[in-house]
């Protein structure tokens, strides 16, 4: 008897979790370009912001494709490739446990600004559970206007903003935006795609802001030969 309810509590469990709500992150990725950017310069081939196949912040082994299409609790499910335009690629990924699917857009380098505002209309109208922006900090090189406010408060979007020194130019416009941020910047760094994995991994668990942090730190830390410490303080301390 008790093996039956064992058994009929582990089917009624896995049940609840194919019928949970699938949850989506968009992740908004300006390609790292050395011409249209204020970034230091990096190697041509990486740098170039209409080749994402070879780009620093896309198609490397660091990058959004070369992380996720080798991970192993995402999937590739679907991809589209444009030869011209904003966005160049789109490829979405299946989470192998958690019932969640992440859609990740790289946008032409030169295309930066509408990138960011691409990621911030996502916030205002709750396009995703979570947005996440990849890239230089193009706040540093122009201004955009505070967005406005969404109309729909009841349920706001979580945030993340890999770029050096988002807290101090994007939490103000996180805040506007009604959205929840949950990983920001302190100082300059590097956005790699292993931050994104870490960090979703830990949102996936319903982990705390504190939780995310260290998450991303010891990823972060681990890649760029830091202490842990260091790695973390990387990261804004935003609380629980």
């Amino acid at each position: 008897m008790t093996r039956i309810l064992l058994i009929l509590g582990l089917c009624l469990g896995f049940s609840t979790t194919l019928l949970a709500q699938e949850k989506t992150i968009g992740v908004f990725v300006a390609l790292a370009d050395n011409q249209h950017q204020g970034i230091i310069p990096v190697p041509k081939t990486i740098g170039n912001g209409n080749d994402p196949e070879r780009n620093l912040y896309w198609g490397t082994a660091e990058g959004i494709k070369g992380v996720f299409d080798k991970s192993r609790v995402w999937r590739l499910v679907e991809q589209q490739d444009t030869a011209n335009g904003v966005v160049l690629r789109t490829r979405t990924y299946q989470h192998k446990t958690y019932p969640a699917k992440l859609i990740a857009k790289a946008y032409q380098g030169a295309a930066i600004q509408q990138a960011t505002q691409d990621f911030e209309q996502a916030l205002r109208e709750h396009q995703y559970d979570l947005a996440i922006y990849v890239g230089h900090n193009g706040l540093m090189d122009f201004r955009l206007a505070i967005p406005a406010a969404p109309t729909d408060t009841s349920k706001p979007s979580d945030a993340m903003v890999l770029a050096c020194k988002s807290e101090a130019y994007f939490k103000p416009r996180l805040q506007a935006l009604g959205a929840n941020p949950l990983l920001l910047t302190t100082q300059f760094m590097y956005p790699g795609a292993f931050i994104v994995e870490a960090a979703t991994e830990s949102w996936l668990k319903d982990q705390n802001r504190a939780l995310i942090r260290a998450s991303a730190g010891k990823a972060y830390a681990r890649n760029q030969k830091l202490s842990v410490k260091a790695g973390t303080g990387i990261f804004a301390d935003l609380g629980e």
